[in-house]
């Protein structure tokens, strides 16, 4: 289908695109989905499982990216007090820090790519759920 085909060469167009906003910071986009999901359950800490169950790319290995993110001292583990089979993972300072400037400049790299007008992008929106459900 020739849909399926533009769909997959946009992706990958707009994929590369916002890799470089990413490589600017040092991080993969998926090290940024990690440091959202765990910026907005900040104070809060969030276990592996409740990560997986949102992340966009799901098939990642979490253990791989969690451990990369520690090591740049951009998040925190550390066993739960109240189940010491639980890991608990925290965002750090620096981690704030850096999710806020790469959403910054996400928001940016959006905004000068959106060609699209309200009625368009939500149609397209709607085409693409349509899509994705059986």
């Amino acid at each position: 289908m020739k849909a399926i085909l533009n769909l997959k060469y946009t992706a990958g167009a707009y994929n590369s695109k916002e890799a470089e906003v990413f490589k600017k910071h040092g991080i993969l986009a998926q090290h940024y989905n990690v440091l959202r999901i765990v910026k907005g359950a900040h104070p809060d800490a969030v276990s592996p499982g409740k990560i997986l169950e949102v992340m966009l790319d799901q098939g990642r290995d979490l253990t791989r990216l969690v451990d990369k993110l520690v090591k740049l001292g951009l998040l925190q583990r550390s066993t739960c007090p109240s189940n010491r089979r639980r890991v608990d993972i925290n965002i750090t300072e620096e981690g704030i820090t850096l999710t806020d400037k790469v959403s910054k400049d996400i928001n940016i790299f959006l905004d000068s790519i959106d060609n699209l007008n309200e009625e368009e992008a939500e149609q397209l929106s709607n085409l693409l759920d349509k899509l994705r459900n059986d």
